[in-house]
Order: structure tokens, then C-alpha cells, then sequence
């Protein structure tokens, strides 16, 4: 594998970041989705503050207490021992409903935010450019998105059921402490910022940077498989299942590696806690027992310090696995949040109305458009009209600009400047959907999803009902096809139509444009796919479908367009001659004769 597709294997398979983010960030970003549920975020703050300090600070009082009453009483009177057992008792319980009352409240929160999250995710996506989708692999943001939604999950855990308790119990612990007993108030004090600050550096700064490179490859594993599974046919076609093995063999070595790494960083930092932990306990140990014996301590006393050495060890030594799951799953988190705020290239400006398209004309006004790292305009004051009813074929060699027509008139890229207008309507002032619903698309390799064929020919039509669906298959010559299958309108497809052939895929797309019945239809190569027979029957309902309707014809089989009302011949991102097949025909010198010309001698070559 060379270096530049190892560079592309790590780069190309996940959304480039322009930045990372910290748990500030994660925080900020999860407050937007935690403010929604007021109620729900106040009782839990309430559960997950007042329910520990019942037990875990004000516990070992009342455990303390009862000690000293069994020492004083001994077994002569066992009512005051009984008192502090029954004041523990019922701290216990309260701390049991509470914790569990906030559980079944978190779980209900949780998943709405997950819900929402994802939805969120998925529609921002969907609205990232044309360029953006084909930089990227599909497999890498599906698991950039799902691996996000656990990851929020993971992140809010532990801030709720982690953190926050541990805050609250830690500031309880040393405050009671430092009031009753300074010197072990100061020590606990000590170490509970010594450890926390050391568990922070090394999860944050030390072992954050390979926690996210592993984080890459792991995103790498996903848009290899799905570059290698998507593309399964010219595999087999070229016998590459060696080649595409040892590919994805390197892509795993690179994870390994960056995986050790980060886990080797993370165990190293349990490490150096596991450390620290066993010099407090024999400080806290040590100082409990001097204590004792100089008799500033009673032996409650010494119960109630060593509880809460327990108890602030129970916290603090779980603190840095606490804080590597929080960077974790910011880590994880990462390509959410910057999908959040990533701007969305071509967006809908503030009050934009439905187009309501009532002819269909088509005006490039001085348009200059220019592809983004490309040092060179692809129309540069670009004019041309496409009147209503008007059926146009634009012709030209690879790169000429006829598929940048096409897709500006989509409105898939925005202008550097110009107008582009729909019955005099800009495009750039009116709705992106109302757009698109407008323009009925037959590209020439169609996009199908693993659904029914009926819901795929209705798809521009969700609200068709099986009648007309099946009509829209009558005309596209899809029906017969149809119904030879064994179940019919309701056969999955498979994964991009891949159960279907070339012929079958491209007259289910003419079959969903016709039922799309939009007043503008794009026809991109649409009957490349078909045999001879097949195109003879496709081209009859192109013509019903094309009457009344604005028509764009994009052919490199000049034979296809002979009938076309106009021809506009592309050159370098212009207009180089535009008429009527005949009248282009006709002029010897043109660059549409020497097309066609070249097109028919090659296929009387082909013929002898």
C-alpha cells in the first residue's frame, strides 16, 4: 500500500476536522438538548446531591456516634446505640429511593436526548453539499453518528451518576473532616487535589492525543469495510479479494498500533492513581491511629476517619477511569459535536418562500461559478435561456460543463455570482426542497435504496397510492419486469438496486419521475442502460413524459437527440453553438458535425 493511500485510508474515511473539542465543548453542546426537560434535569440534580450526602457524609456521623454509645454503655443500656443505628438505617433508605426514583428519571431522559441527538446528526448531514458527501465515506459518518449517540450516553452517565456525586460527597467529606479533625481534613484536602489534578493531566493532555489517533483508525476500520463491501461486484470482477484483504489488513495494523498505544497510556494512568491511593490510606491509617493514642480520639473517631477514608477512596480511585471515560467519549463525540457546528455550504436563507414553478423556464443570468480547489472558473458570466416547454440537449466533451448545468440548476452549489432563475423566480431566494420537488431527475446510474420497488418508484410521490404507482411501471416498460417476480411490486431491491439489472434500475427511475410529474425533468443518459428493444419502448414514454414539460437532455449518443427542439454544444464552460439538429448538422465546420461525424464512423467500424 503506498504512503498516499495509507494517507487516504486515515483522512479520507471520516469527515475532516477543522478543530477538536474539550469537555467544555461536550458540555456546552449537551446543555443545548438538557434544557429542554427543566423538570427532569432539577429532580435529578436534587437526587444525585441530596441522597449521597445523607449517607455517605452525615452516615459515618451517626456510624461514629453509635460506637462511642457501645463503648460508654457497654451492655447495659443498648437505646442510644439503637437511636444512631436507626438514623443510619433511615438515611440508607432515603438514599436508596432517591438514587433509584433518579435512575428511572435519567433512563427517560436519556433516551429522548439520544432520540433527539441522532435525528439531529442525521438531518445535518443531510444537508452538507454535494462535494462534502463525495469526500467522505457513507460508512464513516454512519459510524461517526452512532458511535456519537453511545457516546453522549456514556458522557452524560458519568457527569450524573460519576461526577456530580463524587463532587458532592468529596467537598461533604473534607468540609466534615477539616471541622472536626484538621489535620486529616488538610490531608484528605491534599490528596484529593493531588490526584485529581495528576488523573486530569495525564487523561486530558497525556493520553487525549492517542485516544483520538486511535479513534481514527477505529473510524478508518468503518469506511474501509464499506468502500471493500460496497464496491463487492468489481471485486469478484477482478479477483481482487487478496488485494482487498491485504488493504484492509493495513488499515487494521494501523489501528492495532494506535490502539495499543492509547490503552497502554490509560493503564499507565490507573497506574500511577493506584499509587497514590496507597500512600493516603497509610497517611490516613498512621495519622488515626496517633489519634488514638494520644488520646485526641475517641475509638467513634477513629470509625468515623476511617469511613471516610473509605469512602473518599471508593470516590477518588475510581476518578480516573471516570475522567477516561469522559475524554473518551468526547473523543467519541467529537464528529457530532462538529457536525453541530459545521455551516452548511448551501442553506436556505432567512424567509425563503416555496418556488411555485408555472412554465418551467430556465435563465443563467452572467453566471460565475467555480468548483471549490479549483483555480479556474467553470462558467465565468455564464447567460443562457431554456424556455418553458422547450425540450434541450446539451452535448460536448467530458468536463465542457454540461453536468455543472445540471446541478446548479439544482442548486446543489452556490454562485460566486449571477442569477439563476425558474419563471423568473431566483433559485437562491426560494426553498431548497420546493426546488427539487420541481425537477424530476432520470440520472444515468439511478439511486435506489433496499426498499420495495413500490416505495422506490414512489419515491418523489410518497403519497401514491399502488394504482397510480403501478401506472407510472406501465409507462416506464417497468411493469412487465414487475410483475415476474415472485413478490411482485413488493421485491426488495437491495443494497443501490443491486438485485436489479442496468435496464430494470433505469426504468424504475423513469417510472418514479414520471410519477413525480414535476414540470421540469433531467434526463441524464437515461436510456444508456437499456438494450435496443428496451430503448425503443423507453423513448416513447420519454416523449409522453416530456410533453408540456421543460426538458434537459444530457447524451453523449447523439442519435438519442435528434428530435430535440435545441442543441447547445459545451466547450470550456460555454455556449459554442446552439440550434436544431439539422441546422447544426448542417455546418461543416461545426464542432456538433464533427461529433456526430466521429460517433457514426465509430459505429460503422463497429458494424463491419
Amino acid at each position: 500500500m503506498t504512503a498516499l493511500e495509507n494517507q487516504a485510508d486515515l483522512q479520507g474515511t471520516k469527515p475532516k476536522k477543522d478543530t477538536s473539542i474539550n469537555i467544555i465543548d461536550a458540555v456546552r453542546f449537551g446543555w443545548r438538548y438538557w434544557r429542554g426537560h427543566p423538570a427532569s434535569i432539577a429532580f435529578l440534580l436534587f437526587a444525585a446531591t441530596v441522597g449521597p450526602v445523607l449517607l455517605d457524609v452525615v452516615g459515618p456521623i451517626f456510624t461514629g456516634l453509635m460506637v462511642d454509645a457501645l463503648v460508654e454503655e457497654g451492655l447495659r443500656n443498648f437505646g442510644a446505640p439503637l437511636f444512631w443505628l436507626g438514623l443510619y438505617l433511615v438515611t440508607a433508605v432515603v438514599f436508596v429511593v432517591l438514587k433509584h426514583a433518579g435512575d428511572y428519571v435519567w433512563i427517560r431522559l436519556a433516551t429522548d436526548v439520544m432520540h433527539r441527538l441522532t435525528q439531529d446528526g442525521f438531518r445535518r448531514v443531510q444537508s452538507y453539499s454535494t462535494d462534502w458527501h463525495a469526500n467522505n465515506f457513507a460508512g464513516s459518518t454512519v459510524r461517526s453518528l452512532t458511535r456519537g449517540m453511545w457516546a453522549f450516553d456514556q458522557f452524560g452517565d458519568v457527569l450524573y451518576v460519576n461526577m456530580l456525586p463524587m463532587t458532592v460527597v468529596l467537598t461533604g467529606v473534607a468540609t466534615m473532616l477539616t471541622i472536626r479533625f484538621p489535620l486529616v481534613g488538610a490531608l484528605a484536602i491534599a490528596f484529593i487535589v493531588i490526584f485529581g489534578g495528576v488523573s486530569i493531566w495525564m487523561a486530558t493532555i497525556w493520553a487525549k492525543p492517542a485516544l483520538r489517533r486511535s479513534n481514527e483508525a477505529d473510524t478508518a476500520i468503518g469506511g474501509a469495510l464499506a468502500d471493500a463491501i460496497g464496491g463487492n461486484a468489481a471485486v469478484k470482477a477482478f479477483a481482487a479479494e487478496f488485494r482487498e484483504q491485504r488493504r484492509f489488513r493495513g488499515v487494521m495494523m494501523r489501528w492495532r498500533g494506535r490502539a495499543r498505544r492509547a490503552w497502554n497510556r490509560m493503564v499507565t494512568t490507573s497506574a500511577v492513581q493506584a499509587g497514590l491511593w496507597v500512600a493516603f490510606k497509610a497517611a490516613v491509617l498512621i495519622l488515626a491511629v496517633w489519634l488514638w493514642s494520644t488520646d485526641r480520639a475517641t475509638p467513634g473517631d477513629v470509625v468515623y476517619i476511617l469511613i471516610n477514608h473509605y469512602i473518599i477512596g471508593g470516590y477518588i480511585r475510581d476518578v480516573g477511569q471516570h475522567i477516561r471515560m469522559l475524554q473518551q467519549s468526547v473523543s467519541e463525540l467529537e464528529d457530532v459535536v462538529l457536525f453541530a457546528g459545521k455551516p452548511v455550504e448551501v442553506a436556505d436563507i432567512p424567509g425563503a418562500r416555496p418556488l411555485a414553478p408555472s412554465q418551467g423556464e430556465i435563465a443563467f443570468d452572467r453566471v460565475t461559478f467555480r468548483y471549490a480547489g479549483q483555480s479556474k472558473a467553470t462558467y465565468e458570466d455564464f447567460s443562457t435561456v431554456l424556455k418553458a416547454g422547450e425540450k434541450v440537449a446539451l452535448v460536448g466533451p467530458s468536463g465542457s460543463g454540461k453536468s455543472t448545468f445540471v446541478k446548479l440548476a439544482q442548486r446543489l452549489y452556490d454562485l460566486q455570482s449571477g442569477r439563476i432563475l425558474i419563471d423568473g423566480h431566483d433559485i437562491a431566494q426560494v426553498t431548497q426542497a420546493s426546488l427539487r420537488r420541481a425537477i424530476s431527475l432520470v440520472p444515468q446510474e439511478p439511486a435506489l435504496f433496499h426498499r420495495s420497488l413500490a416505495r422506490n418508484i414512489a419515491y418523489g410521490r410518497p403519497g401514491a397510492d399502488p394504482a397510480m404507482i403501478m401506472d407510472a411501471a406501465r409507462r416506464a416498460h417497468a411493469d412487465e419486469f414487475i410483475r415476474r417476480l415472485p413478490l411482485g411490486y413488493d421485491t426488495l431491491v437491495g443494497e443501490r438496486g443491486v438485485k436489479l439489472s442496468g435496464g430494470e434500475r433505469q426504468r424504475v427511475a423513469i417510472a418514479r419521475a414520471i410519477l413525480a410529474d414535476a414540470p421540469i425533468l433531467i434526463l441524464d443518459e437515461a436510456t444508456s442502460a437499456l438494450d435496443s428493444e428496451s430503448e425503443a419502448l423507453i423513448q416513447d414514454a420519454l416523449a409522453e413524459l416530456m410533453r408540456g414539460r421543460t426538458a434537459i437532455i444530457i447524451a453523449h449518443r447523439l442519435s438519442t437527440i435528434r428530435h430535440v427542439d435545441r442543441i447547445l454544444v459545451f466547450d470550456g464552460g460555454r455556449i459554442v453553438e446552439d440550434g436544431p439538429h439539422d441546422q447544426l448538422i448542417a455546418n461543416p465546420a461545426g464542432q456538433y458535425r464533427r461529433l456526430y461525424e466521429i460517433q457514426a464512423g465509430g459505429f460503422l467500424m463497429a458494424g463491419e
